[in-house]
């Protein structure tokens, strides 16, 4: 019921929020330059600021110039990015601001290719804004194909310093809506220390060869809706850390990726739990997991509760349905250790479609910390290969069973050594 309240009081403030920015554009009209008094309007980065669509004149100065002026008004302001392509070299957008505040994106913005003129893994950073929509139409490309040849980037952690497109940090009531991020060098959305934003219409592009290249990922936030959105990449189409409660994610269509995972939990001291998270209507085609939680054997405790996976059509998808408290990447991790993250309250119900593996259902649990309430209600999902039906492998769980069951629930063994998962 928390999750729903929260959901449906996040939809009326962002409908406030919209209609407020409605009113802000008869207001405002439509020209070049901001309004009189507290200023407001419509800021055009073209017209006012000689911003210049060539490709080569850097976006940066324009737009951080504008940003200054919208972020000082005590009325609502528009800043509008008129259709073209802009080189972009880096922005950091700072809040707090006097009055609500959209930023209209009808062009593309491009990143520098090279992945050492960025002095901070990220490209463009919103910050400590109240009241704020992005839209419409516009896309960001982070340039990143070079980025993905780096050797051994797919191996090692250091792509972390790569930049981000996008980076929401600590924003309230917030919409990003009918934008397009792509190619990103590192993630292409980070989201944290957010409460209530929403992300409608949204599109993620890269390929899915390219590592380390998460679609929307989330932590530390309350409130987060990712709603009707396509993500096509190389890692979690949405990855959710710690510290997040109340997520929505629903509509999502997802694939190339490694699917739509909690996680990974447990590898850093005083990690936040994870309580309350809804993925319901979404489909996964030929990913590498469909919906799963991870966490880190030994390293460091936690807890994630009321997760709920629910009417998800899976297509080709090698991991459909997941709990891998023995996730290992790059082998760092002491895998003969138990995890300490506690599970609890979780379920998978009417859940279809076909495996590209026989371990459709991989439900593996700590041995110190059993997972509790978990439920498998109405799952139909079917392999035809070589090796078999599909089957479903439990250990340290005892699900609560209801409906169809296909394979037969914890019907198989887990082995000595489980597949990993990417």
């Amino acid at each position: 019921m928390a999750i729903q309240f929260n959901f449906i009081s996040s939809m009326l403030i962002l409908l406030h929020l919209t209609r407020s920015f409605a009113k802000a554009r008869e207001a405002g009209g439509s020209g070049g330059g901001s309004g009189g008094g507290g200023g407001g309007g419509v800021i055009d980065v073209v017209a006012k600021f000689c911003a210049k669509a060539d490709e080569k004149t850097d976006l940066s100065k324009p737009l951080l110039d504008a940003w200054k002026e919208a972020c000082a008004s005590t009325s609502l302001a528009k800043i509008v990015i008129p259709k073209g392509t802009y080189f972009l070299s880096t922005a950091t957008l700072d809040g707090p601001c006097k009055a609500p505040i959209e930023l209209q994106v009808e062009g593309t913005m491009k990143a520098p290719v090279d992945p050492g003129a960025f002095k901070e893994p990220k490209w463009i950073a919103f910050n400590r804004i109240e009241n704020f929509k992005l839209s419409v139409g516009g896309v960001f490309d982070g340039q990143g194909t070079t980025a993905y040849k780096r050797e051994g980037c797919d191996k090692h952690n250091f792509c972390g310093s790569l930049p981000i497109n996008l980076r929401f940090d600590f924003l309230t009531n917030a919409m990003i809506q009918g934008i397009t991020t792509k190619d990103s060098k590192q993630f292409h959305v980070n989201v944290l220390g957010c409460k209530n934003i929403t992300f409608e219409h949204f599109t993620v592009s890269a390929p899915g060869e390219s590592p380390n290249t998460v679609g929307i990922h989330i932590g530390r936030s309350d409130g987060v809706n990712v709603l009707n959105t396509e993500i096509k990449t190389g890692d979690d189409c949405v990855s959710i850390g710690d510290g997040s409660k109340n997520l929505v994610i629903n509509g999502v269509t997802c694939g190339p990726g490694h699917g739509i995972s909690i996680g990974s939990l447990g590898l850093f001291k005083n990690e936040e739990p994870v309580d309350g998270v809804i993925v319901k209507n979404c489909t996964l085609t030929n990913t590498s997991n469909g919906v799963r939680i991870k966490s880190w054997p030994g390293a460091e405790p936690g807890t994630c509760s009321n997760i709920h996976f629910e009417d998800i059509t899976v297509t080709n998808v090698n991991s459909p349905i997941i709990i891998d408290q023995k996730y290992c990447q790059w082998n760092k991790c002491k895998i003969n250790e138990e995890s300490k993250v506690k599970l609890s309250n979780i379920s998978f119900k009417n859940i279809h479609g076909t495996s590209a593996l026989p371990e459709a259902v991989k439900i593996i649990c700590s041995a110190t910390l059993p997972c509790e309430n978990v439920e498998l209600a109405d799952i139909e999902i079917t392999h035809s290969g070589p090796t078999g039906p599909a089957v479903s492998q439990c250990s340290n769980v005892k699900p609560k069973v209801s409906g169809k069951q296909n394979p037969a629930a914890c019907s198989t063994p887990v082995p000595a050594n489980p597949t990993p998962t990417s």
